[in-house]
């Protein structure tokens, strides 16, 4: 693993955390590749039932490593923008949901980060923005794309184009966050959402994301289709049997994932 990227497993919720705080946890290559590989490892454990990505310090993310990316001729920007993509994409397809446990900043490339991931919830103390424009050029890491899809056309591009950091009771109101918590909650209710959703069947929840991931981007009619597959085949698992023989017995569910 990265040096900067640390995985813990704990009773099957992965915990991936960026610490690189001399920078505010700002992505660099070694970061990247401690991103992807700490996802690849997790989608190599089966007991992984939901993953909480989080920041080291006062920052989630505080954007990218600016110093490093100053002399960039415009094919080594391509060639970055395309690899943050792909890692950030594997994040995003992850087949479990991951919860983004938003400690501070989250700003340019920490701000596309959190937007990779399922449920966003902030500390009262977050920040988050693209404000690349400052910079004179535009976010790289799908934040034209995810921004937009999260928000609305409108709202993300009034964020884009001026580059206003907002606060986390703003981001709330737009829905860019699920929940703002005191930053002493931030952790436990992250683990307390992650546990409720381990407790649930994995195969259902899986679907769940691939569904409204991949359906809902394209025509109803598509997005439909893919429902009905999907719930036909959870009548193919042992705990659709399980979840709704113990609903009829009244009794908790003992989900295997299988």
């Amino acid at each position: 693993m990265s040096d900067h990227v640390r995985l813990v497993i704990e009773n099957g919720i992965g915990i991936v955390t960026i610490d690189r705080q001399e920078v505010l946890n700002a992505l660099d290559d070694g970061i990247l590749a401690g991103l992807e590989e700490a996802f690849l490892a997790l989608g190599r454990d089966p007991s992984i039932r939901a993953v909480i990505l989080t920041g080291a310090g006062k920052a989630f993310v505080a954007g990218a490593d600016i110093k490093a990316m100053a002399a960039f001729t415009p094919v080594e920007a391509r060639s970055f923008a395309q690899r943050g993509q792909r890692i950030f994409t594997l994040i995003e397809d992850y087949p479990h949901p991951v919860i983004a446990a938003i400690n501070g900043y989250a700003l340019g490339g920490g701000c596309e980060l959190a937007m990779t991931c399922d449920i966003r919830i902030a500390s009262e103390k977050a920040k988050a923005g693209q404000p690349e424009a400052n910079l004179g050029v535009l976010p790289g890491f799908g934040g034209t794309q995810r921004l937009a899809r999260i928000l609305g056309r409108s709202a993300a591009k009034y964020l884009l184009f001026t580059g206003e950091v907002i606060s986390a009771a703003r981001g709330l109101e737009l829905g860019l966050f699920n929940e703002v918590v005191a930053p002493e909650n931030l952790m436990p209710r992250c683990m307390e959402i992650a546990t409720a959703i381990a407790a649930k069947a994995p195969v259902a929840v899986s679907s769940v994301k691939r569904a409204v991931n991949e359906g809902t981007d394209g025509p109803l009619a598509h997005g439909l289709a893919l429902e009905a597959e999907l719930f036909s085949r959870t009548f193919s698992t042992l705990d659709q049997k399980e979840g709704m023989q113990a609903f009829i017995d009244k009794r908790p569910a003992r989900f295997l994932g299988k």
